[in-house]
């Protein structure tokens, strides 16, 4: 029998869907799901299935399909998409934003997240629903301050009184997940599309432990049960920056060194492995345990972390995710920012003590796959190839690509280190053959 809850989402990628739907759905504690997005395509496919959408599960074993039902997607571009998002809001027990980025909060004017969500809050206020019915809000944009944003961006726009009995929430999704249109590869790997009519296939992995901020409402329980909540998620976002993120992207930039097209190829080089492996625990894991080990918490001891490392190592190739290098590797400028997952975990051993020359290779393979994608950003020279990248090429091309950030002067002599120690880490790309 279905529950009396009502979820209402923002975004409908393969972290909403695959997900925050998903769980919810699954939970029995739901009897309306409500989602708005800007593509009408994806809208119009999913009305069309009469509320149906189906996702694909990788397991180690395999891939199983999963149909969600009852599902109403709404086009925020629209005035009735966006009448109808308002009064799902206005209902709501329990939201997730799941969009690229903080910055989308206030895109699209009246059609903006902070703009629908300001308007069912207030709508609830008008409608004289006191006390005010409790409601989190999950935000899963991957910034550690996302539920700081969205609150302060809604408080610019209704009365204190309208956010009464509503909580914002951060999270660490460590859950692996992508959503592809390429019809041979739907077809080779056996997926099933989100809808008949719609060539999209979304593909995740079962992998659910999935880390929230404390629910601090009193009285409430929330509908979505599996999700675990930590006094302070800071440490854990940490683990998901410095760790997680790090190592992704470590191991798919010296892949496409090696010339893999999957993350799962990389389980066949042993030297990727063990430089990840070792990257991973004795320097992102040694900086962090000795950052957070005062928490107690079992993940900053090194037992626990080297549990988490090989946990997600294992993951990461699992052959049945079928997760692209090319992709994992993308966003070049934002992966190889000064304050990122690699030169960030970096930075994050130098303060320890810890010289992070595993995590160096990853950094010079990532500006190799930079130079030799041609992905910099708009404005950013960069070499005709890597084999013009000495010591001083590299700084350049680095000092360039962090903007302002390392002119600071906090930062200079950090900025500095970072390139000397990418610089040697390039030479032994290149002593390997993987970087001329």
């Amino acid at each position: 029998m279905a529950g009396s809850k009502s979820f209402v989402g923002f975004g409908f990628g393969p972290i909403q869907s695959a997900l925050f739907l998903y769980e919810a759905y699954r939970s029995g504690n739901f009897s309306s799901f409500s989602v708005a997005d800007v593509d009408g395509e994806l809208v119009q496919a999913v009305r069309a299935a009469g509320g149906r959408y189906t996702v694909n599960v990788a397991r180690p074993d395999g891939i199983d399909r999963f149909t969600v039902e009852g599902v109403e997607l709404h086009d925020s571009r629209t005035a009735e998409g966006r009448r109808a998002v308002v009064e799902a809001v206005a209902a709501s027990d329990e939201l997730a934003t799941a969009l690229p980025s903080v910055a989308v909060y206030t895109a699209g004017g009246q059609s903006s997240v902070a703009d629908l969500l300001a308007a069912g809050l207030a709508a609830r206020r008008e409608a004289g629903r006191l006390p005010p019915l409790p409601t989190v809000v999950y935000t899963a944009e991957n910034h550690n301050h996302a539920a700081e944003i969205l609150e302060g961006h809604l408080r610019a726009r209704v009365p204190a009184e309208a956010l009464a009995g509503v909580q914002v929430l951060n999270t660490v999704i460590g859950k692996m997940s992508g959503v592809t249109a390429d019809l041979p590869t739907i077809r080779r790997l056996g997926l099933a599309t989100l809808t008949p009519r719609l060539p999209r296939a979304v593909l995740v992995e079962e992998f659910n432990r999935i880390l929230i901020s404390r629910v601090r409402l009193p009285g409430f329980r929330r509908g979505i049960e599996v999700f675990q909540e930590k006094e302070d998620l800071l440490p854990f976002e940490e683990a998901k920056l410095y760790g997680h993120n790090a190592v992704h992207a470590l191991i798919a930039y010296l892949a496409e060194l090696k010339g893999c097209l999957t993350i799962a190829d990389a389980a066949k080089h042993p030297w990727i492995m063990q430089t990840a492996r070792r990257a991973f625990t004795e320097e992102s894991g040694a900086a962090l345990i000795r950052r957070h080990a005062r928490l107690g918490d079992a993940l900053f001891t090194p037992d626990g972390y080297a549990q988490y490392a090989e946990d997600l190592l294992r993951r990461m190739v699992n052959p049945h995710l079928c997760d692209q290098v090319e992709r994992v590797g993308r966003d070049h400028a934002r992966k190889l920012g000064i304050e990122d997952r690699l030169f960030g975990t970096m930075t994050l051993a130098l303060e320890a003590g810890i010289e992070p020359g595993h995590l160096a290779l990853g950094a010079a393979a990532g500006v190799v796959s930079l130079v030799r994608r041609r992905a910099a950003p708009e404005g950013l020279a960069l070499p005709a190839g890597e084999q013009e990248l000495d010591e001083a090429g590299l700084g350049e091309l680095l000092r360039a690509l962090w903007g302002d950030a390392a002119r600071k002067p906090a930062l200079a002599a950090l900025a500095a280190r970072l390139i000397g120690l990418t610089a040697r880490a390039l030479q032994r790309l290149r002593a390997e053959s993987l970087a001329r």
